[in-house]
């Protein structure tokens, strides 16, 4: 046995420190076990944006996380409001009302705080004006409640949080995989770990979980998700192969949520299997409300304006991922060429152009080729062009009388050069997982808290479910992770 820690925390991405940062300012003695090499550290925290969701009623709620903003960026930017029952109803909305209703209530009303938490600890955040706003005649509109994100993005995030771990004398190990968790009838006693080759058995008082979901094991996404999930793309690390939900599993914690869902998008086609740190999140693909998609057969097949990016990004992974031979074109033409995001800029995309439909749709491969010119003259004819287009708002330009209509933001494809972008699905994270309480303590499948169990991020369930707003991930880390080294230092006090 090794000397005893009070709080070892499993995982080192966003939601791991903030529950070590939690403890340590209450004078606990914490551990952080990292299963990645150090390059590779963080989880999938380093693979996001850094996009945070967070209720505020201003601007000056905005400056507890981003003081620095200047009077000119105030000045050009309407920043607009997002109250927490905006929030409530947005999670429930897109969760069609599943989302646990305790744990929602104290995400939302903890969102700000934390986040201004993490800015005093030395967390630098700013607006994201480059992904989340669109600049109409000289001053930025935000859209769809999303509006701050943490400087560097995700990269940006684990290494503020790894420096400041350090600083508060928080004890980091790497290529350190824990295997199981320590029992006894008083509760959890620590986790047995494998060290850069070496098995150690580490006592602590408290554990807290936070290695994020299976997403990164193809055998648990077939047995939980359903067949063909095995082909998609892990957006991710690929170190998330559901350890800490195994574990807490084995000890007799419960499993909630939804275990056949999960967040997936618009990816790549032509990507690795695991997420690319040189790249990062750009080979997603979310600018598809400006255009249409096509898949193998020629055909359209979701409602590419149904709501903002930010509310229908996450699901429609999965229905690529179920379209013939698991791809799809994004079609765009020059009139919204302004519109689309960076990531359409990386030379890491398939990517096809043409001077007219004809010569575009002959150049997409793997697909129906006549069926496709016939399919976007059919939608190009059904566009209400009298309806204005507007970006910040959901505008009610839509087809009619098609199959499946577009909701909004429906553009004619008739200005060339025409453009289309291969995708496949990426799976960012799963959403089952286990079950807590409010204080973020591991439920037992009988019912009461496992003593010394904690839980937050990615491997926490009933949260989630089908769908889930943008930016809501790294929130729900924060939040709960805050929370669950709170609570592990009173519990260790107590």
């Amino acid at each position: 046995m090794t000397d005893r820690y009070d709080v070892i925390v499993v995982g080192a991405g966003n939601a791991a420190f903030c529950a070590a940062l939690s403890a340590a300012e209450a004078g606990k003695k914490v551990l952080v076990l990292e299963r990645a090499p150090e390059e590779e550290s963080g989880g999938n925290s380093r693979y996001t944006a850094g996009l945070m969701r967070v209720a505020y009623a201003g601007v000056e709620d905005l400056k507890r996380a981003i003081p620095d903003l200047s009077p000119e960026e105030i000045a050009r930017t309407d920043f607009g409001t997002y109250t927490e029952e905006q929030f409530l109803d947005d999670m429930g909305r897109v969760t069609e009302y599943r989302c646990d209703p305790d744990l929602t209530e104290v995400l939302v009303k903890n969102s700000l705080d934390t986040v201004a938490w993490m800015r005093a600890k030395g967390v630098r955040f700013t607006a994201a004006w480059g992904r989340q706003a669109f600049n109409i005649g000289g001053r930025f509109k935000f859209w769809g409640g999303l509006t701050v994100e943490a400087v560097g993005g995700g990269p940006g995030l684990v290494e503020s949080l790894t420096g400041i771990a350090r600083k508060n004398g928080i004890e980091i190990w790497y290529e350190a995989r824990a295997k199981e968790l320590l029992t006894d009838d008083s509760g959890v006693t620590g986790v047995i770990v494998k060290h850069k080759g070496k098995t150690l058995s580490l006592n602590s008082k408290v554990v807290v979980l936070a290695a994020g979901g299976f997403q990164s094991d193809p055998e648990q996404r077939v047995r939980y998700l359903g067949p063909g999930w095995e082909l998609a793309k892990v957006r991710g690390t690929r170190f998330n192969t559901g350890d800490g939900i195994r574990m807490a599993l084995a000890a007799g914690a419960a499993a909630v949520g939804n275990w056949s869902g999960c967040h997936a998008v618009a990816w790549e086609r032509n990507a690795p299997e695991f997420g690319d740190l040189a790249v990062g999140d750009q080979f997603q693909k979310h600018s598809y409300p400006w255009g249409i998609y096509i898949n193998a057969d020629g055909k359209r097949f979701v409602d590419e304006g149904a709501d903002f990016r930010n509310y229908t990004y996450a699901k429609y992974g999965r229905v690529i991922l179920q379209q013939p031979g698991q791809f799809a074109w994004q079609v765009f033409d020059a009139k919204v060429k302004g519109q689309l995001r960076d990531e359409y800029k990386i030379k890491q995309v398939t990517k096809r152009v043409g001077n007219t439909l004809e010569e575009l749709v002959g150049k997409l491969e793997d697909t129906n080729k006549e069926q496709a010119l016939k399919e976007i003259r059919a939608y190009n004819a059904a566009v209400q062009t009298d309806i204005p287009f507007n970006p910040n708002i959901k505008d009610g330009r839509c087809t009619k009388n098609l199959s499946i209509n577009k909701s909004n933001w429906a553009n004619t494809l008739d200005t060339p050069p025409f453009e289309a972008y291969a995708v496949t699905c990426g799976i960012t994270f799963s959403f089952g997982g286990l079950k807590i309480n409010t204080d973020a303590q591991v439920i037992s499948s009988d019912g009461a808290p496992i003593p010394g169990l904690y839980a937050a991020g990615e491997l926490v369930g009933g949260i989630f479910y089908f769908n889930y707003p943008g930016g809501t991930g790294l929130t729900n880390g924060s939040v709960f992770g805050r929370i669950a080294g709170a609570n592990a230092a009173k519990e260790i006090a107590g």
